[in-house]
């Protein structure tokens, strides 16, 4: 699993010009599925985005995680993450998991971040065309890949 997290003051997704989800301060995160991801990476990832302490404290450093500051969650499937960009011009997609891989986990995901996080995350939907809207905050955008956990 490849994901993308950006600290947001707020941010929204909508389809059709419906908002989908929309949170305050919390986390805008991009999730990318890898055909060969399982429950192991699903836990680690979404315990080492619980943990992170990326909001600032009263000096203005990032010492604070997202349950110190009460914030919410934005979640975004994007298996664009995968892209392979070595030959030509167009991106190939090829380790990216089908739908009937991805989705399982995705909703796996959704869940467990949810539990962790003790309340609900907020998402689009899986595979729609969707228009994200963010106020990156900092700004400050992470990237962590669970098959490259340093």
């Amino acid at each position: 699993m490849k994901a993308v997290i950006q600290r947001a003051s707020s941010a929204s997704v909508s389809i059709n010009s419906k908002v989908m989800g929309k949170i305050d301060v919390g986390y805008v995160i991009l999730l990318g599925i890898a055909e060969d991801d399982t429950q192991e990476d699903i836990d680690w990832l979404a315990n080492k985005i619980y943990n992170l302490r990326i909001f600032s404290d009263h000096d203005g450093l990032m010492n604070l995680s997202i349950s110190d500051v009460d914030g919410g969650i934005l979640l975004i499937s994007q298996f664009t993450l995968y892209a392979k960009t070595k030959k030509g011009n167009r991106p190939s997609y090829i380790k990216a998991a089908k739908p009937e891989v991805a989705i399982p986990l995705y909703e796996k995901f959704i869940s467990k971040m949810s539990e962790i996080l003790g309340k609900e995350v907020q998402t689009g939907e899986f595979g729609a065309n969707m228009q994200v809207s963010l106020v990156n905050d900092g700004p400050v955008t992470i990237i962590i890949d669970t098959k490259n956990k340093e």
